[in-house]
């Protein structure tokens, strides 16, 4: 069910193919079919229930695909259905450790200062010595503005620090691509723009990225492609700037005029 294999030049970074998804009867993707090319920032929108959440955690294994084929870099699996679908805690690793992925909820651990939170993943799961993994994580705080909060714990700071802290660990693995899945939610409004910014920034860098969100505005204007999902199937996409502005389905359009209360 997986195997390496080198990827050619020109090769998309992340390719889905058929990916199906089912919680016992209720089949959440429908043959879900994606390509995402390095450097590329992917916005995927929504209603709730409409299987995007699913797909980000199927990208990195969290939730294994019921049927389909994943490839990413050199890592390729496929799954069926009716067959037990289970990978290898070694092919996990590969995975994961080259994509990160920041959750609605910051997932820090709270009994770890900032500076432990960072440097945790890189020295268990990759043997980065303790010293190389400090310095990284002060150059990671230095970047977001926290580093005289190193020795703090998650309690001690705002949910927007929290979630900036909570994206640079992910981003201390060095990974290939980032999944994002509403990271901004559970924030105050107030809150939403530090960590967009972040976002913007790692953007700016060529960070391939998918995200998953709600900010409209902010996709229209970061991403350069953007997903709209529906009843576990990508019903629209194209150019964000694009789409955002002029939705061709009814479907996207009366979306959009919901969650911006615009009409479209």
């Amino acid at each position: 069910m997986t195997r390496s294999e080198q990827p050619q030049d020109g090769t998309p970074l992340l390719k889905l193919q058929n990916i199906e998804k089912s919680f016992g009867d209720v089949k959440v993707l429908k043959g879900v079919s994606v390509e995402v090319e390095r450097g590329e920032i992917v916005a995927i929108i929504g209603g709730s229930g409409s299987g995007k959440s699913t797909l980000l955690r199927c990208v990195n294994l969290m939730e294994v695909p019921s049927a389909g084929r994943i490839e990413f870099q050199n890592f390729v699996a496929e799954f069926a259905e009716g067959r037990k679908n289970k990978i290898s805690g070694e092919h996990l690793r590969q995975l994961r450790t080259q994509i990160g992925m920041v959750f609605q909820s910051y997932n820090l651990w709270p009994h770890k200062t900032v500076m432990e939170n960072v440097m945790h993943a890189p020295m268990i799961v990759k043997g980065v010595s303790r010293r190389d993994a400090a310095e990284q994580a002060e150059q990671l705080l230095a970047r977001i503005g926290l580093a005289e909060r190193r020795n703090h714990y998650p309690s001690q700071l705002s949910g927007g620090q929290q979630q900036r802290v909570a994206i640079v660990r992910a981003l201390a693995m060095q990974p290939k691509a980032m999944l994002f899945d509403e990271v901004t939610s559970a924030l105050d409004p107030e809150l939403v723009g530090e960590v967009l910014s972040l976002m913007a920034e790692l953007a700016n860098e060529g960070m391939t990225m998918l995200i998953v969100t709600h900010e409209i505005a902010f996709a229209r204007e970061v991403s350069s492609r953007t997903l709209f999902f529906d009843q576990g199937v990508i019903a629209e996409s194209g150019p964000s700037k694009e789409l955002l502005r002029n939705p061709q389905s009814d479907r996207m359009r009366q979306f959009l005029s919901r969650v911006l209360h615009e009409t479209y």
